[in-house]
């Protein structure tokens, strides 16, 4: 195998590519993945749980965590499902070589991933029946969480071996995990100190290397409970320095004692002890001190011992702090992505009112039903109603109730156990326990079978499902918001849908309006998706010309805002100059040259008209986005009309169409 063998996925390259639909679920996995890596208590187990639970999301039919071994071989640290018979060891090589994300396509898409070497893992492996594009977005949202949550997990792991070695700590360390400040967590730790030390007070210094000065957090009996204070003297100095213990029967008698301090304050140290506060990695970041042992005592070894083992919480307990700061940016940031994909844009009086309708109806969990022509946003409506709401921070989920048919539709929403049916291999969570506490979004509910329909129903009526294959219900907190553009009452009306799930899911409705009634928002529209693409293309913002605009907002947009969005991204990449100009959206709408001529005149009358109307059914179907139903709307016909015509013109496209 050659490097040419391999496809390679770029981070940058698979962030640009991905759809708002998909970050909302991966959002919510990759804070899943975070938050089970903070409650770790065993890395391996941990891995084997994630590896299930991503094998499910990226349909994989094997999924391992691999690190090498002197041989040089592999070895499986963790997985799911069934490891390949052959494995591709220069497909990993070459991915542990390049630390880039790695496809071999074959039979099955092979992928390797490479993840920060902790000594658990090098790399992630798999088989799948995805795509190498299909899986770009999840795979590098895989190895970024992977990269934050095993040293994590390690972490974790190594606190809790250290609390079941001190029981007597087991209270703070409960308590630490309820703090999302640094100072009240300082505050609290150093508190906890004196008291098992049964000492007057204690601090806890953190050293600034940069000024070679540390801070006293808190500092007992200074005024706004702080101080700082030169990083090489005193007995913190020297703790510092050696990296060692250091206890003091009589502070005034030890030349290493600064007196400074007490002077200031006005308070007398008699004895103190203060150990070396040093990270998970054993670097030193500065000093734990306990001051005056009470009842006349000295510091015994114990008490090193326990403020030792109480410095090391309170280190570990710091960097989980900075770590989940981290983690909170960037879920914010990525929230912040998926919350501006899905902004409404428009100043007609019509999506005035929708916003405001959508505003009032995000804090509530009311069923919604999303109506209009296919293109007006209804996906855009239902995630501003999730993103806008108390939910905003779990997961929004979507299903393409069209894609599914009625022996998927069960194991798609509601999951399965292992052994539930051929190929169900391991347990997968549905559509429904991947929402839960979220929103489940269900597009094209209009095409839902009607076996398909009466469960569902039974779900929104019981709020509870049961795994296809299992016996144990379990409950669910899903928000539902539908939606179709079809018109369901005149289904209901044809038996075609059932009326119950009709009034169970139109609560209330939102009816979404094309964009030809409202043409106020067409240029609005297309400076807000110009300006995205420009950026996407790396060109300045290009503005529209005069004429520009006059073509815009003449044209009736049969595919809608969908229609509108390709085609600006179609101007930001082809546009040759700065400014678009009628002419640019004339040769994008039909890019190939004969759409562009007129037949020939040797054809004769009857030959240029049949030309004529192939070329001109065929600019139509393009137009919509091959969306045959529009196209023959466009054209003035019936579905079937339509396709008799081209039946008689002699169409290759409608070759095994009825």
């Amino acid at each position: 195998m050659s490097d040419i063998d391999i496809q390679w996925i770029h981070a940058q390259e698979a962030f640009q590519q991905a759809s708002a639909s998909e970050l909302p679920t991966l959002l919510g996995l990759f804070g899943r993945l975070q938050s089970d890596a903070a409650n770790a208590t065993d890395v391996v187990e941990f891995l084997k749980t994630q590896c299930d639970v991503f094998a499910g999301e990226l349909n994989a039919t094997w999924l391992a965590v691999i690190r090498r071994i002197p041989g040089p071989d592999w070895e499986i640290v963790a997985e799911s499902g069934r490891a390949p018979e052959t494995r591709p060891l220069q497909l990993w090589e070459s991915v542990a070589d390049r630390e880039s994300i790695g496809f071999l396509t074959s039979s099955m898409c092979q992928f390797a991933l490479p993840i920060t070497d902790c000594g658990v893992g090098r790399l992630i492996a798999g088989c799948s029946r995805r795509n190498a594009t299909e899986l770009g977005l999840p795979t590098t949202m895989l190895v970024r969480g992977m990269n934050i949550a095993i040293p994590l997990a390690l972490k974790q792991g190594e606190s809790s071996r250290r609390l079941d070695r001190l029981r007597s700590t087991l209270e703070i360390a409960s308590r630490l995990s309820v703090n999302e400040e640094a100072a009240p967590l300082l505050e609290l730790i150093a508190a906890e100190a004196a008291r098992l030390l049964d000492c007057d007070r204690s601090s806890i210094f953190l050293w600034d290397r940069e000024r070679n000065e540390v801070e006293a957090r808190p500092a007992l009996g200074v005024p706004d409970a702080s101080l700082r204070i030169p990083a090489s003297e005193g007995i913190v100095g020297e703790t510092l320095k050696t990296g060692s213990a250091v206890t003091v029967n009589d502070a005034y008698a030890d030349p290493r004692f600064n007196q400074a301090v007490d002077r200031d304050s006005g308070y007398r140290t008699r004895n103190l002890v203060c150990v070396p506060l040093k990270d998970s990695d054993g670097t030193i970041v500065g000093a734990f001190e306990g001051i005056n042992r009470n009842h006349g005592l000295d510091f015994a070894p114990e008490d090193v011992e326990c403020l030792q083992q109480l410095g090391t919480q309170a280190a570990v307990a710091l960097r989980n702090l900075r770590e989940r700061s981290l983690l909170h940016r960037s879920r914010d940031q990525l929230a912040e992505r998926v919350t501006s994909a899905v902004e409404i844009i428009g100043e007609s009086s019509a999506i005035t009112a929708l916003r405001d309708t959508i505003r009032r109806l995000a804090s509530t969990d009311l069923p919604v039903l999303v109506l209009g022509e296919s293109g007006t946003g209804k996906e855009v409506a239902a995630q501003s109603l999730h993103y806008q709401g108390d939910r905003a921070q779990s997961p929004f989920v979507a299903v393409n109730c069209a894609a599914l048919t009625e022996t998927l539709l069960e194991s798609e929403l509601f999951g399965h156990e292992r052994g539930a049916f051929t190929d169900a291999r391991d347990m997968r969570k549905g559509k429904f326990e991947l929402a839960d506490g979220g929103t489940l979004f269900l597009d094209e509910i209009g095409d839902m079978s009607p076996g398909g329909q009466a469960k569902l129903l039974r779900v929104l009526e019981q709020k509870l499902i049961t795994r296809v294959g299992g016996s144990q219900t379990l409950p669910i907190d899903v928000r539902i918001i539908a939606a179709t553009n079809a018109n369901l009452a005149e289904s209901v009306r044809e038996k075609r849908f059932r009326e119950d799930l009709y009034y169970r899911l139109s609560v209330v409705t939102l009816d979404l309006p094309a964009l030809r009634d409202r043409p106020e928002d067409i240029l609005p529209l297309a400076e807000y998706f110009i300006a995205i693409f420009s950026a996407q293309a790396r060109r300045t913002n290009l503005q529209f010309t005069n004429e520009a605009r006059r073509r815009l907002q003449s044209h009736l947009w049969p595919g809608n805002i969908r229609e509108l969005r390709n085609l600006m991204e179609r101007v930001a990449f082809l546009c040759p100059n700065e400014k678009v100009d009628a002419d640019d959206l004339a040769f994008i709408l039909s890019p190939d040259d004969e759409t562009g001529k007129l037949p020939s005149l040797d054809l004769g009358l009857e030959k240029a008209t049949r030309a004529f109307q192939r070329d001109f059914i065929r600019r139509s179907i393009r137009q919509v986005a091959d969306n045959m139903t529009e196209a023959a709307k466009l054209l003035g016909l019936h579905r079937s009309n339509l396709y008799r015509k081209m039946k008689q013109l002699g169409m290759s496209e409608v070759d095994g169409e009825e």
